[in-house]
């Protein structure tokens, strides 16, 4: 093989060395005592009994990306049915977001400063207790929300198998912050006061973003 045949060679392969490099596994374990069904974009879905895991392997640079639990789910063999919480549009393999109220492990890998960005929201309302956190490259500070937020949600807040985020239900720029200028309320106070690292509203930045190096591996837990 010739100098030239190398460079080629080596050519082709450093974009991928740079992604296995960078790419991210996300290990998604099911602790509840009752079967959940993850939904991620990217990644489809999964039926988790009770002790279950999948591992789901994400491209570096990918952002917009989550992973949830969906609750009382019932599908077909080709994959088609329904959730009472987190629905995909009655899909298996989730596509796009699930509907709320559903606990949210939301992610953005190798950006700013060669940074991962992870969080959990509860600005889709809550459903599964959930923990998010890096287990590997030294990075340590991880995520947790396992309050009892179903069984203390206000009236005002309840849904079959959840507990919706005031948004979901109001629909005004108050709770939702569409013009950009909002602040707490105390239906976020709740969420906050029960899961302080979480986002509880839209603009809840400063206290519930979280960062590692790319190239970090991570850990979601439904009922830690």
């Amino acid at each position: 093989m010739n100098f030239s045949t190398v460079s080629t060679c080596l050519l082709f392969l450093l974009p991928f060395l740079f992604y296995c490099a960078n790419a991210a596994v996300f290990d998604i374990r099911n602790n509840c005592p009752y079967t959940v069904w993850a939904g991620a974009v990217p990644g489809g879905g999964r039926q988790l009994n009770p002790g279950q895991t999948w591992s789901l392997n994400v491209a570096a640079g990918t952002t917009g990306a989550r992973i949830w639990p969906r609750t009382n789910c019932n599908f077909d063999g080709s994959g088609r049915g329904r959730c009472q919480t987190g629905d995909c549009n009655g899909l298996l393999q989730c596509q796009n977001y699930g509907t709320p109220p559903n606990t949210l492990a939301e992610y953005a890998l190798n950006q700013f400063s060669n940074l991962d960005f992870f969080d959990i929201s509860l600005v889709d309302g809550f459903n599964v207790p959930m923990e998010f956190s890096p287990n590997s490259g030294g990075c340590t500070r991880g995520i947790r929300c396992t309050a009892d937020i179903n069984g203390q949600c206000p009236n005002e807040l309840r849904a079959p198998g959840g507990c919706n985020n005031p948004c979901t239900v109001f629909k005004t720029d108050q709770y939702c912050c569409n013009s950009g200028n909002c602040g707490p309320t105390n239906f976020s106070r709740f969420f906050k006061d029960r899961c302080p690292d979480a986002y509880s509203y839209p603009k809840d930045d400063q206290t519930s973003t979280f960062t590692c190096p790319a190239g970090t591996n991570y850990r979601v837990v439904f009922c830690p």
